[in-house]
Order: C-alpha cells, then sequence, then structure tokens
C-alpha cells in the first residue's frame, strides 16, 4: 500500500549555515558599524538568542536572519518571532524559537484537514510525524497539492514516499 510521511523539520546545518551567513553580512553593514550584535544558536533546543542595541536594529537582523534562511531553503514559518523583543540594560535581547518536527495538536489538524478533504486515504499520527496511506499514488498526490494550500503557519515537507 502506497505510503508518505508529512512532517516538519529544519536542518540543523541549513540552520547554522543561515546564522553564519547572517553574521557575515551584518559585520559589513554600515548601519551596524561598531553596534553590539550577538546571534547565538542552540542547536540542541533550536533557539535563537540575539541581542543588538535597539529595537530597530533588532527587527532589521530578524529580517536579514529568516532573509538568509530563506535562501539556505528554510521557510520563514519555521521561525516563531511571536515574542516581544525586551530591554536588558542597555541592550535589546530577543528569543526566536525554531520550530521543529509536529507538536501533537498540529498533527490533528492535519489529519482533521485530510478526513474533511474526503480524500480515500488513511492518515495516522506517529511521534512528530503523519502518516499517509492509500491504495492509489494519484489519491497521495492529490493529498499533497491540498496541504500545500492549508495555512497552518508551519512549513510542511513530504518524505518517504513508497509504493
Amino acid at each position: 500500500m502506497p505510503s508518505f510521511d508529512i512532517v516538519s523539520k529544519v536542518d540543523a546545518q541549513a540552520l547554522d549555515n543561515a546564522v553564519n551567513v547572517t553574521k557575515k553580512e551584518i559585520t559589513n553593514r554600515f548601519d551596524f558599524k561598531n553596534a553590539h550584535v550577538v546571534i547565538d544558536l542552540n542547536k540542541k533546543d533550536f533557539k535563537l538568542n540575539l541581542e543588538t542595541d535597539g529595537d530597530m536594529q533588532m527587527r532589521q537582523l530578524v529580517d536579514v536572519l529568516i532573509s538568509r534562511a530563506h535562501k539556505q531553503g528554510i521557510a520563514p514559518e519555521a521561525f516563531d518571532t511571536s515574542k516581544e523583543g525586551h530591554q536588558s540594560g542597555k541592550v535589546w535581547k530577543k528569543e526566536i524559537d525554531v520550530r521543529n518536527g509536529l507538536k501533537q495538536e498540529d498533527a490533528k489538524k492535519i489529519v482533521k484537514l485530510i478526513k474533511d478533504g474526503g480524500f480515500k486515504v488513511q492518515a495516522s499520527i506517529n511521534d512528530d510525524l503523519v502518516r499517509v496511506a492509500g491504495k492509489k499514488i494519484d489519491d497521495l498526490q492529490s493529498v499533497i497539492q491540498a496541504s500545500k494550500g492549508w495555512d497552518l503557519g508551519l512549513p510542511l515537507q513530504y518524505e518517504n514516499m513508497r509504493s
């Protein structure tokens, strides 16, 4: 029986490359000359800790980081920028979570959307992925096409396509 997995993963190496490219670009920018800028990546927890001199520079830094990550193949939706930055002494600090893996409630939404779509497939939740199985590959491909239109606020990838 053909099947595939719906996942939401971020490649750690691509994220590391995006952070390094961002650091390099910030050091070359005129508006960040002699400014305090720290970009710290916690690879274990997939968290970014940012520090700048002001709120405006923080917004510019986040913008550069997301655009460089997009060029590395990381979807902008992978970054949770909902937490506001705060001032600590003379510096602005902000923590950005990188979404890696499907949470249980997101997986349930995906399964519900598949069932509501009337597709001739079965969807099941396995840890941090959703396995979709059907009798025909065409049914699976129609699920993939439909899922590209869903606005879940997180990047989806499709892997382990088996026939």
